[in-house]
């Protein structure tokens, strides 16, 4: 019998807190389909968990959306062992899970983050989020000179949550210039990602050997400088706001909107594609195979995923006037981020361009609109399928 559900997207190590724990106590927990941006986004989602955020977890008797505490609250089913002997071990686990949240969670977010695209880089936020992270690593360290557990003599919580908190943290960035001085933590670490529980969650440890390091979005040419004297300075009413280009063009007929509905509620082959061909405006608007310049770069599947996440986050303007979907086909360190984008217009617009990841990607326009293999290359994409014998690791559509 399931014991509850959890909303998130794929491949969140804040999932695997409640999870890991879930298989303590032989529970089983349910992951429904959940699109970000629109499960979380839906009235019957807010009504049961008002920040939006996710994970989120329910059952038949609470609704939860913080992660630790969905943690504690799975930690807390069968006999309770994962909050310790007694009232004052729970103390304890309830004190390192405010350590992991707010000393080494944290930071070393603020680490990862902008490398994946979800998080702007600011040099001194960056710098301070590896020292933060690396005091909360020698704590532990210090901490574990004589234990084998945070807690008492059995895995609790705690452990569940610093595995947690630093798993992807050792596959990116905690290499071995950054974690080699901490022998007790690492000597931990390893006993944890050892034990059946989290192997079945996490999968089998990987510690990176090399740092992955933030690198801006690659611009072909720099643009324009403005010169001091190019700036009037003797203006003093704010500009006005400028309305886009693309309000300007000729009426369409074929309403991206509705088109989006209808791509979200209907499978993609046939129904959405044939929806799409019978509306679509080739006066009105123009498509364009988006292609990533530097796959040769990409290693992790998952981190060519969380590229194209950060591209469409920058790309906010032009949702009113654009649709896409991008795929990550192959596999780890062999694949290539690949798809298509419905632009209002003929041309690529500044709301696309202005991004900054836009010129890490090739725009081509298709030219023919009825080509058969075209057609079937753009069904595929928006479908998140093959068309070429690779895998597909993983799409995102852009709406």
């Amino acid at each position: 019998m399931t014991f509850g559900s959890i909303y998130s997207y794929p491949q969140n190590p804040r999932v695997a807190k409640a999870t890991i724990a879930a298989k303590y106590y032989g529970l089983e927990i349910a992951t429904p389909e959940f699109t970000f941006g629109e499960t979380n986004q839906s009235a019957d989602f807010l009504a049961k968990f008002p920040t939006s955020q996710v994970p989120a977890f329910e059952n038949d008797k609470v609704a939860l959306f913080e992660s630790s505490a969905i943690a504690y609250y799975v930690a807390s089913q069968g006999n309770g062992s994962l909050l310790g002997a007694n009232k004052e071990q729970t103390a304890e686990v309830v004190q390192w899970m405010m350590f992991v949240n707010n000393q080494l969670e944290s930071p070393l977010s603020s680490w990862v983050l902008p490398i994946l695209g979800y998080a702007p880089y600011n040099g001194a936020v960056y710098n301070k989020a590896v020292q933060d992270t690396k005091k909360a690593m020698s704590t532990l360290d210090a901490v574990l000179l004589k234990k084998t557990y945070l807690v008492g003599e059995k895995i609790t919580l705690a452990d569940i949550l610093v595995a947690c908190a630093m798993f992807f943290g050792f596959r990116m960035v905690l290499s071995p210039e950054h974690r080699d001085e901490y022998k007790n933590l690492m000597r931990y670490m390893n006993t944890l990602f050892a034990q059946p529980e989290f192997v079945a969650v996490l999968g089998e440890a990987e510690f990176c050997a090399t740092e992955t390091k933030y690198q801006a979005p690659k611009k072909e040419a720099a643009k324009k400088e403005v010169k001091p004297a190019e700036v009037d300075v003797v203006a003093t009413e704010a500009p006005k706001k400028v309305k886009s280009k693309l309000e300007l063009l000729p009426p369409t007929t074929f309403n991206l909107e509705d088109w989006k509905r209808f791509y979200s509620n209907n499978d993609t082959k046939p129904d959405a594609m044939d929806y799409f061909w019978k509306h679509f405006d080739a006066e009105g608007f123009s498509i364009w195979r988006a292609t990533y310049k530097y796959n040769d770069e990409l290693t992790q599947t998952f981190m060519s995923s969380n590229l194209i996440g950060g591209f469409f986050e920058r790309l906010d303007r032009a949702r009113k006037y654009a649709f896409g979907s991008m795929c990550v086909l192959g596999e780890d360190n062999n694949n290539k981020i690949d798809g298509y984008f419905v632009i209002r217009g003929q041309e690529v617009p500044e709301e696309v361009s202005d991004a900054a990841d836009f010129d890490s990607y090739t725009f081509t326009k298709v030219e023919d609109l009825n080509d058969a293999k075209f057609r079937a290359s753009i069904a595929d994409f928006f479908a998140w399928e093959d068309e070429s014998g690779n895998d597909v690791a993983a799409g995102k559509a852009f709406k």
